[in-house]
């Protein structure tokens, strides 16, 4: 299935939100755990993230492996913006991003 423009801006969309609940709400418990705060909204932004991805156009394989990619991208953005942890040259971000596009957009027969 070969999803037209507006289909994959909305794809991404859902991937970069996918991510921040996914992120977020780890960070949030995290800090929970750590410091005793965030619990509450921690669980309930990670219970949003296993619901945003059920609005991809492709099946649940495909989006979740595509994913992958996102969140080693977000993550290390995460960490950067946060925890002033700036990502290193050679942290896989370019390969992660380009395998999404091959799973998720790539013309397929």
């Amino acid at each position: 299935m070969t999803l037209p423009p507006p289909m994959i801006l909305k794809s991404v969309a859902l991937f970069v939100l996918a991510g921040l609940c996914e992120i977020g709400g780890g960070y949030l418990v995290w800090q929970w755990l750590r410091n005793g705060r965030g619990l509450a909204i921690g669980a309930l932004v990670l219970f949003l993230y296993g619901v945003i991805p059920t609005l991809q156009p492709h099946h649940f394989s495909r989006v979740y492996a595509a994913y992958g990619g996102v969140f080693v991208t977000l993550s290390l953005a995460w960490g950067w913006i946060l925890d002033e942890a700036r990502p290193l040259r050679l942290d896989g971000r370019s390969p992660c991003l380009l395998g999404v596009g091959v799973i998720m957009y790539a013309p397929r027969p």
